[in-house]
C-alpha cells in the first residue's frame, strides 16, 4: 500500500545510526506507543489460546478416530485455503479499513473455539465437525494474517516499525512456547473441551485492545488498487533469479515434509512412548523453546546468508532424521530442541535473504510468494505424511520428512555455490498505484518466521 502524506509514509528506509549499539537501547521501543501496546497485549493472550486449541484439536482428532491420517486431513483443511487463496488474503487487507477488519477477523476465529467447546463439553462431537472447523479457521486466517501484519506500521509509523515487528515475533515464539503446556495441564485437569473454551475466552483481549485504540494516533495507509499482470511478473522475477528461486524453493520442500509436527508428535507420544497429553504438551513445548533459542542466534549471525540457510537446513534434516531413530522418549525430546533451533533459522535466514534479494517494487508479492512456499504444501503433504506415519508407523513418517529436508538442503546447496548469472529482468511496467518501492520497503507481508504456520 501506499503511504498518505505525514505519518502514513511508513516505507523509509533504516537509517544508518540504527546499528547494534542504537537497537540494543530500544528493545521495546515501539511498546512506549499505546495503540502498539495494546495491540501486542491482546496478540499475547490470543496467541497463547490459539497454540491452545492446535495442541487440543490435535489431540482430539486422535482421541475420536485412532488415525495420524484424521490429523494430517485436519492439518491439510486448516492449510488449504492458504494455498488457493493467499495471494488474495494482501489485497483484502490493503483494501479494507484494517482494524475493522480484524474486529471480524479475530471475532470469527474466536467463534471456532467456542463452537468446539459447546460441541466437546455436550458431547455431541463428531470429525467431521472438527474438519469444518479448521476449514473454516484457515478461511478466516487468509484475511486476518496479512492485515495483522499489515497492521503494525499504522499502529507505529516508519521510526519503530522493526523495532515493533521483532516484538511480534517474539510475543509469537513465547506463545508457542506456553500455550502447548498450558494445554496439556488443561487437558490433564479437565479435558479437552475446557482448552477449546478457553481459547475462545482469549480473543476477547485483541477485540478489547482494538476498540480501546485511539484512531487519531495511528499512521494510516492509503488503499491500493489493483493492477494486471503483476502477479506474473512476480513468477517470472523469482524464477529467473537464483538468489530468489533456490530458497524459496528449499523452503517450500522443508515446509512441507519437514514440518508436520502435529502428526509426528501426536503419534509418537501415543503409539511409541505410550503417554499422555501432559507429555504431549511438554514436546511441543521443547520445540517452541528451540525456535526461540534459534531466533536469538539468527538474529545474531554475521554469517553469509546462503551458508548459514543451507548448514542449518542440513542440520535440520539431520536432527529430524535421528530424532526419528531415537529408542527413547528422552532422547526423544532433547533432539527436539536443536530440531526447533535449526528450523527456525532455516525459514528466519530464508526470509531474510529473500527479502533483501527482491527487488523493493516486489518485495510484498515476492513475500507473498514466500509465505505461500511454506505452508501451501501443507494440505497435500500433512495427510500424505500422515498415511505413511499410519501404514508404516511414526518412525517412518518423521524419518520421511528429515531424509527429504537433508536431500532438498544437498541440492539447493549445490545450485547456490555455483556461480549466478546476473538475472534477467522485466521491462518497466506500468503498475497500480502502490506498488512501487514504498509497498516493497514498507510492511512485513510475510509473518513471523517460525517452524509452525502462524493461525
Amino acid at each position: 500500500m501506499t503511504g498518505a502524506p505525514g505519518p502514513a509514509a511508513a516505507s523509509l528506509p533504516p537509517r544508518p545510526e540504527d546499528g547494534p549499539a542504537r537497537r540494543a537501547t530500544t528493545t521495546f521501543g515501539s511498546l512506549r506507543i499505546r495503540n502498539y501496546r495494546l495491540f501486542a497485549s491482546g496478540q499475547a493472550v490470543s496467541h497463547t489460546g490459539t497454540w491452545m486449541q492446535r495442541i487440543a484439536q490435535d489431540w482430539l482428532v486422535v482421541e475420536l478416530t485412532g488415525s495420524p491420517a484424521a490429523v494430517g486431513l485436519t492439518i491439510g483443511l486448516q492449510y488449504a485455503p492458504m494455498l488457493f487463496l493467499g495471494l488474495h488474503g494482501g489485497l483484502i487487507a490493503d483494501r479494507l479499513p484494517m482494524r475493522r477488519l480484524l474486529l471480524h477477523t479475530q471475532a470469527a476465529l474466536g467463534t471456532t473455539g467456542l463452537v468446539l467447546a459447546v460441541l466437546v463439553l455436550s458431547g455431541q462431537v463428531r470429525p467431521w465437525h472438527v474438519y469444518v472447523m479448521a476449514a473454516v479457521l484457515g478461511l478466516v486466517s487468509v484475511a486476518d494474517a496479512p492485515a495483522r501484519q499489515a497492521f503494525v506500521s499504522e499502529l507505529v509509523g516508519p521510526e519503530q516499525l522493526r523495532n515493533a515487528v521483532s516484538l511480534n515475533s517474539a510475543v509469537f515464539q513465547t506463545a508457542r512456547l506456553v500455550g502447548p503446556a498450558v494445554a496439556g495441564l488443561v487437558i490433564t485437569a479437565v479435558g479437552i473441551g475446557w482448552a477449546f473454551l478457553l481459547n475462545a475466552v482469549s480473543y476477547l483481549a485483541p477485540l478489547v485492545a482494538l476498540l480501546l485504540m485511539r484512531p487519531a494516533e495511528m499512521y494510516p495507509a492509503e488503499r491500493a488498487p489493483q493492477g494486471s499482470g503483476q502477479v506474473r511478473a512476480t513468477l517470472r522475477q523469482v524464477r529467473r533469479d537464483p538468489g530468489l528461486l533456490w530458497p524459496i524453493v528449499l523452503v517450500a520442500f522443508v515446509g512441507t515434509f519437514g514440518f508436520n509436527f502435529p502428526v509426528w508428535l501426536t503419534t509418537f507420544t501415543v503409539q511409541v512412548f505410550r503417554t499422555g497429553s501432559g507429555v504431549y504438551g511438554l514436546l511441543n513445548s521443547l520445540l517452541a523453546a528451540g525456535a526461540v533459542a534459534g531466533a536469538l542466534w539468527a538474529a545474531r549471525s554475521l554469517a553469509p546468508p546462503r551458508r548459514v540457510l543451507t548448514t542449518a537446513a542440513l542440520l535440520f534434516g539431520a536432527l529430524e532424521t535421528a530424532a526419528a531413530l531415537a529408542p527413547a522418549l528422552w532422547l526423544f525430546a532433547a533432539l527436539l530442541v536443536p530440531v526447533g533451533m535449526a528450523g527456525l533459522v532455516v525459514t528466519a535466514t530464508a526470509n531474510a535473504h529473500v527479502q533483501l534479494t527482491a527487488d523493493a517494487a516486489t518485495r510484498g508479492r515476492v513475500m507473498s510468494l514466500f509465505k505461500i512456499a511454506f505452508v501451501g504444501g501443507t494440505p497435500v503433504a500433512a495427510p500424505a505424511v500422515g498415511w505413511i506415519t499410519e501404514t508404516c508407523g511414526p518412525r517412518a513418517g518423521f524419518l520421511t520428512g528429515g531424509l527429504t529436508s537433508l536431500a532438498a538442503a544437498g541440492v539447493v546447496g549445490c545450485a547456490l555455490s555455483r556461480p549466478a548469472a546476473e538475472p534477467e529482468t522485466d521491462p518497466p511496467t506500468d503498475a497500480a498505484p502502490g506498488t512501487g518501492p514504498e509497498r516493497g520497503t514498507g510492511t512485513k507481508r510475510d509473518g513471523d518466521a517460525d517452524p509452525a504456520p502462524q493461525t
